[in-house]
């Protein structure tokens, strides 16, 4: 029997303001784990959604980077190592360059494993797609996945956000294919935090909250873990 739990949901008036939010909680929890085990693993979303969490993530003070390994958990398949729109580029521009202190352990789609361990993560960061996906967990998910990554088909819905975000010029730019980390794996961790800012996503939280938990709404997977945070801001909060 599934024990179901809710969320905490804190709305900011903007998206700097939530990620401001955000991030002060998030820098609590690493704090916490250097202090319990002298590291901290953290796994990363990388999209626009995220840019106003990292951001003021990298400047929160007296945070010893040092100590920090950092995980991202979805990448193309069959993009150039080199393209702008690869999540690992995306996550050095934006976040990693202004930390060079933490070590980032790259999720390389052409590799045989991706090296994050069967360790709890500390802290999740994650955002929701415009149908609902955990990171390339499009609907229908699989709650029950075994296994720490799979390869996956992306939906038409997750390649068109990827052009409607500015990512790519045209939907048949978009890759058709992803690495992903599982849902399984992105809930074992100790604390999920998630950025979800924009009208485009009121309906994914309005579902996330409220829908019956199963996978044709992949983020209501975040009601079977007791420490989600979710941060909003007023377009996205379908309670505003």
């Amino acid at each position: 029997m599934t024990v179901e739990h809710a969320p905490r949901v804190t709305t900011a008036p903007d998206r700097e303001a939530l990620g401001r939010a955000a991030a002060a909680e998030a820098a609590v929890v690493v704090r916490k784990a250097i202090a319990e085990n002298g590291q901290a693993r953290v796994m990363l979303a990388a999209a626009p959604s995220q840019t106003a969490t990292l951001t003021a993530l990298a400047e929160e003070p007296e945070l010893d980077w040092s100590k920090v390994a950092c995980f991202h958990m979805d990448e193309y398949v069959g993009l150039s190592p080199e393209a702008p729109q690869s999540f690992r580029n995306w996550l050095h521009r934006t976040f990693l360059e202004k930390v060079p202190q933490a070590t980032f352990h790259e999720l390389d789609p052409d590799a045989d494993s991706y090296p994050m361990g069967d360790e709890p993560f500390d802290l999740v960061l994650f955002g929701l797609g415009v149908n609902g996906h955990l990171a390339f967990n499009d609907p229908p998910a699989d709650f029950d996945d075994p296994h720490p990554t799979k390869r996956v088909a992306l939906d038409e819905t997750s390649r068109q956000q990827q052009v409607d975000e500015g990512n790519f010029p045209t939907l048949a730019d978009v890759p058709t294919h992803a690495i992903t980390v599982t849902i399984p794996r992105l809930l074992n961790a100790r604390t999920l935090i998630g950025s979800v800012p924009g009208a485009v996503k009121r309906q994914a939280v309005h579902d996330t909250l409220t829908r019956p938990i199963g996978p044709n709404h992949p983020g209501t997977a975040l009601r079977t873990h007791p420490d989600v945070h979710l941060f909003l801001d007023a377009l996205s909060d379908p309670e505003v």
